[in-house]
Parts: structure tokens; sequence; C-alpha cells
């Protein structure tokens, strides 16, 4: 059920400006999932991560480095001089190379998950803020006809005390609980002032009027067990979890690699003047084989090794609470919906209710058989069934959308948002196999 009392924004504070047209729910997700800046630092940021990949495949390239040397002596005319050009190839690390550069594959792997996590914290920040302001301005359209209600009665009261048929305890009556729903009414104008700067931060914009918002119960899992089992293969955060395990696990191999021996080769090309020499003067060439065997590194290397392996352990242990929060996540969410259900469901029944009740008491009151104070009271309970039954309708929306967050599947794709999707493997591809080269992928 869509949240349709007082759903339509009409923005009361004085430094608003009304915009044209009604935006949806899902135009305000789309324009957050284009605009909001933690989302788009969190995509940069895994783009910095990409870059750790060609790092690590260059330990399986040569290296090429260029010298010279110059020299003068005092009462000589010669300036010996020599120019150098070496090239060294490693051959073998202790598999240090092989495993570094699973450990950078595997950390963009985990950088995603964590892209997608924050993508859905976005997505559902998004909704909380769009209902919020539905909800804010729903209170507003409520505690205002509240008051205009109490005036009527206080000047109804005051009229029949200038005939005589009246008493000023009605007037005070009225026009105490005008003052009170005045004060209630200011409360909620601020509490829509703080909404709006709220949908401005979150959303990217000024907010516009707002049309109706749905629940998202189609796309959940039927059962709360279906959500529990899909939580466990596809929440952002279960799934980072094991991908650390993974790059735990790979530390401890490149830790152990450090007790291996390296291998390597490297040639060198010399060009050298002006040394006195003829033997000394012209080109030269040589290849060097280079082999590396630690025998004791004084217990450093060892207790790296150990350091990485209690660091696996914890890496197992935040697998365990990632799957624990999820689990606990879905379960609470899906008691919060069904809640939210039943909720609806008897505010609607109270609403129906309280106003028969109201109707009844004023025509009563017309004919002697209710006091004002009837009235007045009659019209606050109508008025707190109307407020329950918003907020239900607000929790509802929101229930829904934190269970899908829960579940794992908020994202943009899921809820079909009318944006381009963010591909992350598109700049990973660019940037895996360059050999050089300073500028980024988009001309930075």
């Amino acid at each position: 059920m869509a949240l349709t009392v007082g759903c339509a924004l009409i923005v009361s504070h004085a430094s608003a400006q009304t915009d044209v047209g009604v935006e949806s729910l899902s135009e305000a997700l789309a324009s957050a999932y284009e605009n909001n800046p933690t989302l788009n630092a969190q995509r940069a940021d895994l783009r910095a991560t990409d870059e750790g990949v060609p790092q690590a495949l260059s330990g399986y390239r040569p290296t090429i480095t260029g010298s010279g040397q110059i020299s003068a002596t005092q009462g000589s005319s010669y300036y010996p001089y020599s120019l150098s050009l070496t090239v060294e190839q490693p051959l073998y690390a202790g598999g240090r190379t092989v495993n570094g550069v699973n450990i950078a594959e595997t950390a963009v792997l985990a950088g995603r998950e964590v892209l997608r996590n924050t993508e859905q914290t976005t997505l559902l920040d998004a909704a909380q803020a769009f209902m919020n302001l539905v909800e804010a301005q729903a209170l507003v359209n409520l505690r205002r006809q509240n008051v205009d209600f109490l005036s009527q009665q206080g000047k109804a009261a005051q009229d029949r005390l200038n005939v005589g048929t009246g008493t000023k305890t009605d007037v005070a009556q009225a026009n105490a609980a005008a003052a009170s729903g005045q004060a209630d009414l200011n409360t909620a104008v601020a509490n829509l002032n703080t909404a709006v700067a709220v949908y401005e931060q979150v959303i990217g914009h000024h907010p516009r009027s707002l049309g109706a918002a749905k629940p998202i119960d189609n796309l959940l899992s039927k059962t709360l067990n279906a959500a529990l089992a899909d939580a466990m293969t596809l929440h952002p955060q279960i799934l980072a979890a094991g991908y650390n395990i993974d790059i735990a696990d790979y530390n401890v191999k490149v830790a152990e690699g450090a007790l291996l021996p390296t291998l390597s080769v490297a040639g060198t090309l010399t060009h050298s003047e002006g040394s006195g020499s003829a033997a000394a003067n012209g080109d030269s060439a040589s290849a060097v084989a280079r082999l590396s065997v630690p025998i004791y590194q004084g217990g450093e290397a060892a207790s790296k090794v150990r350091q990485a392996k209690e660091s696996l352990g914890e890496r197992r242990i935040d697998l365990d609470q990632a799957r624990d929060a999820a689990r606990e996540a879905v379960i609470s969410a899906w008691g919060s919906l069904d809640a939210a259900r039943a909720q609806i469901s008897a505010a609607q029944s109270e609403v129906s209710a309280e106003n028969l009740a109201l109707s009844g008491v004023i025509e009563e009151q017309k004919v002697g058989q209710q006091t004002l104070l009837d009235v007045l009271n009659s019209q606050q309970s109508l008025l707190n069934a109307q407020v329950t039954q918003v907020e239900a309708q607000h929790d509802r929306v929101i229930a829904s959308y934190t269970l899908l967050a829960a579940i794992g599947k908020l994202d943009a794709e899921t809820l079909g948002l009318n944006v381009p999707i963010y591909d992350p493997t598109q700049h990973y591809t660019q940037v895996r196999d360059k050999w050089g080269g300073l500028r980024t992928p988009d001309g930075r």
C-alpha cells in the first residue's frame, strides 16, 4: 500500500523553492545513485584498488635502468665518462610474485563487494530520506488541519458566549487546545525542514513535489528461511569477508616466501670514453645470474609467518560475525515488516472508527448531549489515529527496503532504476595489463 496521506510535498519553510513536476521514489534513488558523494568516493577507492593488480604483475616483468658518470681531474684535459644500461629479469621470488598477484586480484573482488554494500547503504538512506520527508509533510498537513478545526471550535465557543449560550470554560478549553495544536504544528514544520535538509544531502538536490511510494514486496524472498538462505549467499559483507580470508591465506604464503631462495638474471651494456686507456674505451657487455638463499634473518621472517597465520584466523572469525550480523538483520527486518503490515490494518480501522465517532459527538453537541470538551477529546483521538496511520505507512515502505538490503539485493539493477549502471569491471580491464602510462583511463 502506498503512503497516500499528504504524500504530495508542499515545502513550507521560508527558503524553499517549489520545483515543477512530481518526483517518484525511483527517481530520487536514481539521483542518489549517480550523485551521492559517499558512493562516488567508494567507486574511486575501488579504482585505486584496481591499480594494485598491475603493480603486482610488475613483479613478473623486467626492470631497465640507465646510469652514467663523468669525472674531471685537475690539470687534465680528459673527461672520462661511461654510460650503462642494465636489464634485470626476475625468475623466481619464492612464490611471492604469484601470491602477490592473487592478493591484488582478490582485493579487487573484495572491494567490489564493499562498493556493493556502500550502494545498498546509500540507496537505503535515500529511501529513508524520501519517506521521512513524505511523512514529515503528511504530519504537517494533519497538524495544520487540526489547528484549523480547533480554531473553528474556539470561534464557535466565543460566538456562543457572546449570545449567552456558551461559557468561558468552553472558550478557555478551545483556546488551550488551539495553542497546543499550534505548538505541535510548529514542531512538525521544524521536523519538515530537517527532513528537507537531509533529503538534499542524501539525494543531491532540493526536493520537488514527492509522489506516493509503494513497498517492494515483489522483490523480497517469499519466506523467512528463503530470505536467510539468500542473505548467506548474496550479502556483500559476507562475500567480502570470504574474499578477505583468501587474501589472508595468500599473505601467509607471501610471508613464507621470504624463507625461500630468489633467482634473477641481469645483463649490462656499457660504453666508456676518455679513460686514457685504449683497452678501457669502447663498448662492453656482461650477464650475470643472481641466486640468493636466505639462511638466517634474525627470526623476523618466521615471526611474520606466525603473524600472518593469526591474521588468517581473525579473518575467519570476521566471516562468522558477518554471517551472524546478516542473519540478525534479516530476522529483525522481517519482523518489522510483519509488524508494519499489521499496524497499517489496525490504523486504518481506527481512523475510520474515530471519524465516525467525531461526527457523532459533534452532532450530539449540537443538541446538548455532548460538551465541547468531548468534541476536543474526540478530535485529539482522531488526530492520534491519523498520525499512527501515517507512521505505519512510512514504516511499511522502509521495512521492505531494509529487508531487501539485509538480503543483499538492494541495488540499482534489482530496483530497475532508470540510470546507467556503474560497471566496476570496466576500469579494471582498462588498467590490468598496462605496462606504463601516467594518465588514468578517463584522461586525468
